[in-house]
């Protein structure tokens, strides 16, 4: 049987387990600092703690899980990683670099059920959810690829939009935030950490009440319900005048700017008439929303749609401007490497199924 990752322990965790085997408070600082200061990948290494200790985890626990499987660079400096897991799976990771630091997309679940029309990660059926370990072990690879160049460079940022709903997940999505955000340990900054849903109301009013002090972003891209409906089936069964409500909910509770993503698909959701209908559905949330517009990366599986050319983009931008909405338009990285989040790994699946068949 596969031992469990330490790495899914919250400090508090770890704390409370060590000392129901006898081991203070102080024992668990040190391990956390080993863990995520020092990033050791033996229990051996710390050379600090008491060898009883060290004996104990190493009974109980390991600390990689995750074996890299595939990684690709982009001349941008992005860094595409497939990791397969101990039960076979392969999820994506991605590495970014932009001026203002690091940044790291996590995936939360092996495949993915919301079943967007235009999404390449929507194309593999979730089969599972990613433990909080798993998901924490995915910042760990990336900073310790960092870490082998030698150059002193920290994962400052972390988005939560990789391959499955995150709040599908909520329990192991939160409790990584617990891990990442701690102080004793990587210290990301909670403004410095964004999670993106696409749209499951009730979730959003408990992240709201959760109080984790991180960002949110909601993938929207449809301002009425026939078009969001008919790109994003989970609109079915919560459409936007429930989704707006938890929205609301959020606004309400936490004061904070919430990110509405908005992927351009062209002659679809693209035209002026989609931009006033999206700044009217915005309404007086203007001062705490911001529309985050997506240009599409084409996949060959969903050839229905295609790519909005700049001029479009670039007039959907100011009519939103015009209409008093905050809106910009994401940067792209990755683009020579597959970059549509979830392609890496369907590619991988599909050669892999092809060599057995052969």
């Amino acid at each position: 049987m596969n031992k469990e990752s330490i790495y899914g322990l919250t400090f508090d965790q770890l704390t409370a387990w060590l000392n129901g085997h006898g081991f203070t408070k102080f024992r668990a600082s040190q391990v956390w600092e080993w863990l995520y200061r020092k990033r050791v990948t033996q229990f051996a290494e710390m050379t600090d703690v008491k060898q009883e200790c060290i004996a104990l985890l190493e009974e109980h626990f390991v600390i990689q899980t995750l074996t890299e499987h595939t990684r690709q660079e982009s001349a941008d400096g992005t860094n595409k990683f497939l990791f397969k897991l101990q039960d076979g799976n392969l999820i994506e990771t991605v590495l970014m670099r932009h001026k203002f630091g690091l940044s790291v997309c996590v995936t939360t679940q092996v495949g993915c059920n919301i079943g967007c029309s235009f999404c390449a990660s929507g194309l593999l059926a979730k089969s599972r959810d990613l433990s909080s370990a798993e998901i924490v072990e995915q910042i760990m690879q990336a900073q310790l690829h960092l870490d082998r160049l030698e150059q002193e460079e920290h994962v400052s940022h972390v988005v939560v939009m990789g391959i499955g709903e995150p709040f599908d997940n909520f329990q192991n999505m939160t409790d990584f935030i617990g891990v990442i955000k701690s102080q004793k340990g990587l210290a990301i900054a909670a403004r410095h950490i964004t999670v993106s849903t696409s749209g499951l109301a009730n979730k959003i009013v408990e992240f709201a009440d959760s109080d984790l002090q991180v960002n949110l972003a909601v993938s929207l891209h449809a301002p009425n319900n026939e078009l969001r409906t008919r790109i994003m089936k989970i609109n079915k069964a919560i459409p936007i005048e429930k989704l707006m409500q938890s929205i609301d909910y959020y606004l309400e509770k936490t004061n904070r700017r919430i990110t509405l993503e908005y992927i351009l698909l062209k002659d679809v959701n693209d035209q002026r008439e989609h931009a006033l209908e999206l700044a009217e559905l915005i309404g007086n949330r203007r001062s705490l929303a911001n529309v985050n517009l997506i240009p599409y990366n084409p996949v060959d599986e969903h050839s229905q749609y295609q790519r909005t050319d700049r001029e479009t983009i670039r007039a959907f931008y100011d009519t939103l401007k015009k209409q008093g909405v905050s809106v910009s338009v994401r940067l792209e990285h990755g683009t020579d490497i597959d970059a549509a989040c979830g392609q890496l790994r369907s590619k991988q699946i599909k050669k892999t199924k092809e060599l057995q068949l052969g």
